[in-house]
């Protein structure tokens, strides 16, 4: 994340690109027993295999994760939505970004893509009714779409889960002083892109995602988060943070003032100097 423009050297957002934080056993309030019925029909002695989505994943990453597990020709989930009744809120005007729920999820060869995804749904949606989330969204006004946009943001920003609850803060405390949150994850979302790297004309495109150019919160959520990012997004760390960079992994650096900002900007130009290699976006 970056919160003023530098030139390409200079950018300091690293986005957690599909860490797998995977949630073995986690189909939560359901339990296993009960989903794999709703997933293959209890048809049969065949023993399901595992659909892993990580924390973070678009929803065309994830379409294309349905397609491959299930066998089916590329295109053929992103299809299903239009048929799956999916439970989304009327802001989400169909579009299911942020509530395909990242989890490990059993299949087999009875599984369709709408049941698929229609679960995923039905789990966002109950990890965002969770009374700690639910109540913390209403304590700051938020819906839980805006919940789970904001979430969406904070799952791509965050280097690390401890990092969570600060980034939440910054877009937090930016939004309460009608501030563009600036972040480049909103730009990679725009462009269909991960890099670490924005310059000049990215922030100047013509989308809305474009938070450097558009204040508030994007149209939709960016990705789908877990509930970790969830829970952060409202109960956020106090503090007055306004910026943050990360210096190096492990090593991520939040400031109040942009003086500060810029010395923590110049120690991340310095290591990325000395540690100078092929990069992948």
């Amino acid at each position: 994340m970056s919160h003023e423009y530098r030139p390409p050297q200079a950018r300091s957002r690293l986005t957690r690109r599909g860490r797998l934080a995977l949630f073995l056993g986690v189909l939560l309030a359901i339990g296993a027993a009960v989903l794999v019925p709703v997933l293959w029909g209890g048809q049969g002695p065949e023993k399901p295999h595992q659909l892993v989505i990580p924390e973070g994943w678009r929803a065309t990453q994830v379409y294309s994760a349905i397609d491959r597990t299930l066998k089916l020709p590329p295109g053929s989930a992103k299809s299903a939505v239009a048929t799956a009744a999916l439970a989304l809120p009327a802001e989400a005007k169909g579009n299911p970004e942020g509530y395909l729920f990242p989890a490990t999820y059993p299949v087999t060869s009875k599984t369709t893509p709408a049941a698929l995804l229609a679960h995923m749904v039905r789990t966002a949606n109950e990890k965002l009714a969770t009374r700690a989330v639910a109540d913390g969204g209403r304590a700051h006004g938020m819906t839980p779409y805006q919940t789970a946009t904001m979430a969406s943001i904070i799952e791509a920003e965050a280097e690390s889960r401890a990092d969570m609850g600060k980034v939440a803060r910054v877009v937090h405390n930016r939004l309460a002083k009608s501030m563009p949150l600036q972040m480049d994850s909103t730009i990679n979302y725009a462009l269909n892109r991960s890099t670490v790297d924005t310059t000049l004309s990215d922030t100047r495109i013509g989308s809305p995602f474009n938070t450097y150019e558009r204040q508030g919160l994007p149209p939709t959520p960016i990705d789908n988060p877990g509930l970790q990012a969830m829970a952060a997004a409202v109960a956020p760390t106090p503090g007055d943070w306004l910026y943050f960079v990360t210096v190096k992994p492990g090593d991520t650096r939040f400031s109040a003032t942009y003086g500060e900002h810029r010395k923590h900007v110049a120690e991340f130009n310095k290591h990325r100097a000395a540690h100078a290699g092929p990069r992948s976006g």
